[in-house]
């Protein structure tokens, strides 16, 4: 379902006094660190309140999951959504009457240094806002969804400069009508076709395919795909979320649904293969999809070995055990009921994940195998108006 932009307003730029105090520091320490480094940089923009600019908090991961607040966080760059490549952090400011596409440096230490801005771009129509940024499997290239005045979506591509940091534009490609502007996309693992599944009111769905070019330039295909099985008395399913596997291998959220209204019944998780041509198949029914206790997603993300799949919103946040293009099984039930607004995975088996809150809200740790799971040492930590969350490994 589409979801209206939070309009933010922006002041003056926040003295260093005032940011800090906006930020609760972890329990964590540097003795938690062990002695090979960090594994992961985590960023989080978020809303210090008093109609402030955001502020990026940044934190170093331990092996164990404690954090440790990364020197001369939180930087104040005035940005919400985030990618990240390795080497640079991108940002928008999202909603403005002319967003950017900010670059800033990941320095030693996890630092963040501006580098650059890149208009936010649009063939013909006006740009009204930026979101959804995402790389490419390699880093080489950005994406960018951006809602023009036409109330369409397009994802603009941009090549990154290796060296500087610096983009430069390759084209745009129409998405889609009022689209869950929420919702991210996925590259399966040939890093040629990535997909967005959404659906509105269950009124209308879409599962949209996009082919990477040799260029870099991201187009829309028209990716063709069935549905899963309902149950009686249900007249069909609507896919609205999708992530990908390694592999070929695509898990999307589907809603039961009479239209044009929903149906009763819990959301389901089916799984996709896509073939040469970038077309999803399912062998999916009502039988074999496990329900999810997440009625209102708002995240939905594949740990890198592919073999769990974590579903947070509303009610919380749940992972489930993924193999391929056999079913989805169950695994956990709810590890935490707090509101779960975006989640990030790690190359170290951590999940990491940010509930609301303008005036409070918390960035929780978690340590997930396919056996076990805990809340790592510290979480979770406090953090004021978190509103994107952004995880940079450091191991492989």
């Amino acid at each position: 379902m589409f979801k209206p932009f939070a309009i933010l307003c922006l002041g003056a730029a926040l003295s260093a006094a005032s940011a800090s105090a906006q930020l609760s520091p972890s329990t964590g320490s540097q003795s938690d660190l062990s002695s090979r480094g960090p594994v992961a940089y985590v960023y989080v923009a978020s809303y210090p309140g008093n109609e402030e600019p955001n502020v990026i908090a940044g934190y170093s991961a331990s092996s164990n999951g404690a954090l440790t607040p990364i020197p001369g966080s939180p930087f104040r760059r005035n940005i919400r959504p985030m990618a990240v490549n390795g080497r640079f952090l991108m940002g928008t400011n999202a909603m403005n009457n002319h967003p950017k596409i900010y670059t800033l440096q990941i320095g030693p230490g996890g630092a963040l240094t501006y580098v650059t801005s890149t208009p936010c771009v649009q063939m013909g129509n006006q740009c009204l806002a930026a979101f959804n940024l995402f790389f490419d499997r390699t880093g080489s290239d950005l994406y960018v969804m951006e809602l023009n005045d036409s109330d369409q979506t397009n994802t603009a591509s941009f090549s990154v400069d290796k060296s500087s940091g610096s983009l430069n534009y390759l084209g745009d490609a129409i998405t889609g009508t009022l689209p869950n502007d929420s919702a991210g996309t996925s590259f399966i693992g040939d890093n040629e076709y990535a997909y967005l599944a959404s659906q509105d009111g269950c009124m209308y769905y879409s599962i949209d395919g996009s082919q990477r070019e040799a260029s870099g330039l991201l187009d829309l295909i028209n990716t063709q795909f069935n549905l899963p099985t309902p149950p009686p008395g249900v007249g069909l399913y609507y896919p609205d979320w999708a992530v990908t596997d390694h592999a070929n291998h695509v898990a999307i959220i589907e809603q039961p649904a009479n239209p044009p209204g929903c149906a009763s019944g819990p959301l389901q998780l089916a799984v996709y293969t896509a073939d040469a041509s970038g077309n999803l198949n399912t062998k999916s029914t009502y039988k074999d999809m496990p329900a999810t206790l997440i009625q209102n997603p708002n995240d939905m993300k594949m740990s890198p070995s592919g073999r769990l799949l974590a579903v947070g919103g509303q009610q919380g946040l749940q992972i489930f055990h993924f193999n391929g293009a056999n079913p989805i099984r169950h695994y956990t039930n709810l590890i935490t009921k707090d509101p779960i607004s975006q989640l990030f995975w790690d190359n170290d088996n951590h999940l990491y994940a940010i509930t609301y809150g303008v005036g409070g809200g918390k960035l929780l740790v978690f340590t997930i195998t396919p056996t076990t799971h805990q809340m790592a040492p510290g979480s979770p930590h406090a953090i004021r108006g978190p509103q994107y969350i952004a995880v940079q490994p450091l191991t492989h």
